[in-house]
């Protein structure tokens, strides 16, 4: 008789900075993956809202602010607009490959660049190769790197141009973060390709969702995730289809 699995033991971060609401504070509640069933365990968390970093499951616990919701596409419903429709005919010849989850330099240095155009000043920022190699190499659950890299003359996988840090889960795709060639001068809406490529998948894959993380009222740079439609949102009373402006 095998012994019955473990109820994770919980924690709660001290207050921090928030860094998204200017003035706001922070507050986060995690606990450990580790073990055979870890991915059972990422998998249930994933569906009450929390996010994984390295071997950690966490999500807010703010005592004065719920801007921070959790946020899916439904992927086999979803049906590009005309600029998605654009932006996918655009990078259509990007040859996408599903890696195992091991850093390289090549990934190090594309991720410097999008960090120093897109978020300067950022605690990313300060990531040194040892740093990403822990943030992509460290994980309990099933995890890939997806590259995007450019065709080269024979048409074989060059420049790389894109990647995203992805967990499958036992209901979707969920997207742990993303970096891309910021100031390419052929490629705008790398980043969108990116998302869409992964709805793409799910459905192909007959993965009902692609989690996209938080969305936070109030933080100009978290509206793009609104653009990718039917979106869910995780309230008190579980999912249900986000409209913009609504709250819980």
């Amino acid at each position: 008789m095998s012994a019955p699995a473990r109820f994770p033991r919980f924690f709660v971060t001290s207050p921090g900075p928030c860094p998204y609401l200017p003035g706001k504070s922070e507050r986060k509640v995690f606990t450990e993956l580790s073990g055979e069933h870890a991915d059972e365990l990422n998998d249930a968390l994933s569906r009450i809202g929390f996010r994984r970093s390295q071997n950690v499951a966490y999500r807010p616990s703010c005592v004065d602010c719920k801007a921070c919701v959790s946020v899916r596409v439904v992927a086999d419903e979803f049906r590009p607009n005309a600029s998605q429709r654009r932006a996918l005919r655009r990078n259509s010849d990007l040859i996408a490959t599903a890696c195992k989850p091991w850093s390289t330099q090549e990934q190090y240095a594309l991720l410097q660049e999008y960090l120093e155009a897109r978020h300067p000043g950022g605690g990313m920022t300060e990531m040194d190769d040892v740093d990403y190699a822990d943030m992509v190499e460290q994980t309990p659950v099933s995890s890939y790197i997806i590259e995007y890299r450019e065709p080269d003359e024979n048409g074989e996988a060059g420049r790389l141009v894109g990647a995203c840090l992805t967990d499958r889960q036992g209901d979707g795709l969920s997207m742990i973060y993303s970096f891309f060639d910021p100031d390419h001068p052929a490629r705008s809406g790398l980043g969108n390709f990116i998302i869409l490529d992964h709805i793409l998948r799910a459905a192909q894959a007959e993965l009902p969702y692609v989690y996209l993380g938080y969305w936070v009222e109030g933080a100009a740079r978290m509206q793009y995730k609104t653009r990718y439609k039917p979106l869910e949102r995780l309230g008190p009373e579980g999912w249900h289809p986000f409209a913009d402006g609504n709250r819980d």
